[in-house]
């Protein structure tokens, strides 16, 4: 399995490497404990707090990113605007906000909470698990994309046809429908009527 900076480790305040910790939840969200990135997504997988964050531009278009051929998850696929995982005591809000910055450069404007969902979503391809308390985020991308190749091989602004038309060519990452329909009520108050969402 490739070595990424999700995937490996990150620099604490003294210079040292540290395994990348998420915080580990119950079926009400509720913070149990903490587990190391990899072995919290390893089968059956451990249900832990992650975020998933949608921008659209002034027309109503969604930002979409085609995940970097290096990351260790679903690699290569298309999925929402930016997801992850907040580091334990972080925010979920602060944690989609930090890692809309780091992936494409950008600081989303008008973010809003969109609610939470919970699944598991096994990937056939790698054996890993997605068992994830989801909290969802909405808001405007009003910046040029700065992308980091590590993180994003490509965006794109589409439509909601648009989009119905690419999922059905694929390939999508396997939580992007249920983190998509689970957020559509806030999508479709921030976009208007008119975009279709």
């Amino acid at each position: 399995m490739p070595t990424t900076p999700a995937t490996a480790t990150h620099s604490s305040s003294n210079g040292t490497a540290e395994p990348i910790m998420l915080e580990l939840v119950d079926e009400n969200g509720t913070t149990i404990g903490t587990a190391e990135k990899l072995a919290a997504h390893q089968a059956p997988g451990q249900l832990h707090r992650a975020f998933s964050v949608f921008l659209f531009d002034e027309q109503g278009r969604l930002l979409l990113q085609r995940r970097a051929l290096g990351k260790y998850h679903s690699p290569g696929v298309w999925s929402n605007t930016c997801c992850g995982h907040p580091y334990p005591d972080e925010s979920p809000f602060a944690a989609a906000a930090r890692r809309t910055y780091e992936e494409l450069g950008i600081s989303p404007s008008l973010m809003a909470e969109a609610g939470t969902v919970r699944y598991n979503h096994p990937d056939p391809a790698s054996g890993l698990v997605e068992q994830e308390f989801n909290h969802l985020f909405v808001g405007m991308a009003q910046e040029a994309l700065k992308p980091d190749p590590e993180e994003v091989g490509e965006t794109a602004f589409v439509t909601a046809a648009e989009l119905e038309k690419r999922h059905a060519e694929g390939p999508f990452s396997a939580w992007f429908m249920t983190v998509l329909d689970a957020a559509r009520p806030a999508i479709r108050e921030l976009t208007g009527p008119s975009a279709g969402w």
